[in-house]
């Protein structure tokens, strides 16, 4: 999380989103098997419709979903590249909601970790992963970047998490936590920081970047072009190879 809100925003799939699963979704069906429905698709490797998902979140979060919670089209692509590269363990730097986590825990056998500094976020995040009954291998975390050790993870996920400090007040989610051009450049900085330290063979995946630059150590292997906003994939070398 997140973009700036445009209303030229779209979502472009990385393949056709599963009409099965909407069909399923609206057709009437109890909460419980809705989410069973959406989960069994992602974990077959379709790409339901971000609506149906959506659904899960709370319903003040669902409309700001295209702008601030990844989308799913975006999280195949990674899941695919994790599945490639071996990658078990997840980091997710700003989870929000926990879309990306819990619908990444769906789509991969990775265990993911994400921290997020508003706490009613934190709330929402484990009530979705308890829904979609992937508790087991996600936990979320409160607190901002920097007040509490990150754990140690084979990958680490950045969706623009420090960009709504940059935005005018309407377009932010709301007043609760420190927002300003300060803390963005703090945060920035940190991260670069924190990457420095990451272990050799770390990977970092960014979606519409992170504000700064991952550090000379780190080599792009993937970038998608067709995702709403650019993807990126790096792996850290390792000095000794």
């Amino acid at each position: 999380m997140p973009k700036q809100p445009s209303r030229e925003d779209r979502e472009t799939p990385t393949q056709p989103p599963s009409a099965g699963v909407e069909l399923a979704v609206r057709s009437g069906l109890a909460e419980g098997a809705r989410a069973a429905c959406v989960g069994a698709a992602l974990r077959r490797g379709e790409i339901p419709p971000d609506a149906d998902f959506d659904r899960f979140l709370p319903s003040v979060h669902q409309g700001v979903s295209p702008y601030f919670w990844t989308p799913l089209a975006v999280v195949a692509r990674i899941s695919s590249w994790f599945r490639d590269l071996r990658v078990s363990s997840v980091v997710d730097i700003g989870s929000g909601t926990g879309k990306f986590c819990v619908a990444g825990a769906l789509a991969t056998r990775c265990r993911f970790a994400g921290l997020e500094h508003r706490p009613a976020l934190v709330g929402a995040a484990r009530a979705l992963a308890d829904t979609f009954g992937v508790g087991d291998r996600v936990t979320f975390s409160h607190g901002a970047f920097g007040e509490r050790p990150v754990p140690e993870a084979d990958a680490y996920y950045l969706y623009n998490p420090f960009g709504e400090n940059l935005f005018g007040r309407p377009d932010q989610l709301d007043a609760v936590v420190e927002l300003s051009d300060a803390r963005y450049r703090r945060d920035v900085s940190a991260v670069e920081a924190f990457l420095e330290d990451t272990r050799p063979g770390s990977y970092l995946v960014t979606y519409n970047g992170f504000g700064g630059d991952p550090p000379p150590s780190y080599e792009g292997l993937f970038a998608d072009w067709s995702t709403p906003s650019l993807l990126r994939l790096f792996r850290k070398r390792d000095p000794t190879a």
